[in-house]
């Protein structure tokens, strides 16, 4: 993982960056149904929806730069990968946090997300990201209890860059299956069109499986 000073002196984003970073609340959110017709056909070949998804988001966090941006102080940095955290379900209840690594290649990804994430359900402790400069990373969650219409996370303080996605219950839609996917972002790096993008990445994924 390498992370890549961003040039405020000719970044397109820089008076926009320094405009939302005196906010007090700078955080917004999105939520968009995706078409998950593709996908659920290959559950009966083996294939996990819920890796499917976790795939699908790390290319489309990575097909949108400004959502690999952090704050270094007054400065920017673009981390080059990211890694995807998830709570991973404990076999007596509660949770712990993985660590999934994202590779462009579906099963080398596939095969690293079912044994990280095997370890992190018999892990001893939570193990949540801790410190500033630990940030090659986005936090995942997905609820499929609910086809929610829209959804809020707990920040620790304004200054918290780290994109959250989460995903809700996959249902079935006319001929097909649809699903919520609600994403919050830090205003100081990233815009709508940057959500636009990131959508449309995430359904081509989809799409492709």
């Amino acid at each position: 993982m390498t992370e890549h000073p961003v040039d405020l002196t000719s970044w397109p984003r820089t008076a926009q960056f320094r405009f939302f970073r005196s906010f007090e609340r700078p955080h917004y959110a999105v939520t968009v149904r995706l078409d998950l017709s593709r996908v659920m056909p290959r559950k009966a070949e083996g294939l996990s929806p819920y890796r499917a998804c976790l795939f699908a988001i790390g290319a489309g966090l990575h097909a949108v730069p400004e959502l690999c941006m952090r704050f270094r102080g007054d400065t920017v940095v673009r981390h080059d990968r990211l890694f995807l955290s998830m709570p991973v379900p404990r076999a007596g209840g509660g949770f712990n946090y993985g660590y999934v690594p994202y590779d462009p290649d579906f099963p080398t990804f596939d095969a690293e997300a079912q044994r990280r994430m095997a370890e992190a359900r018999v892990a001893d402790g939570l193990n949540p990201v801790l410190g500033d400069n630990d940030d090659a990373v986005a936090f995942v969650s997905c609820l499929p209890w609910l086809d929610f219409t829209a959804l809020d996370n707990a920040l620790p303080h304004a200054e918290d860059c780290i994109p959250r996605v989460s995903w809700g219950k996959i249902v079935p839609e006319g001929n097909g299956w649809r699903m919520a996917m609600a994403i919050q972002v830090h205003h100081a790096l990233v815009d709508g069109e940057h959500l636009g993008a990131y959508f449309e990445a995430v359904q081509a994924q989809l799409d492709r499986v």
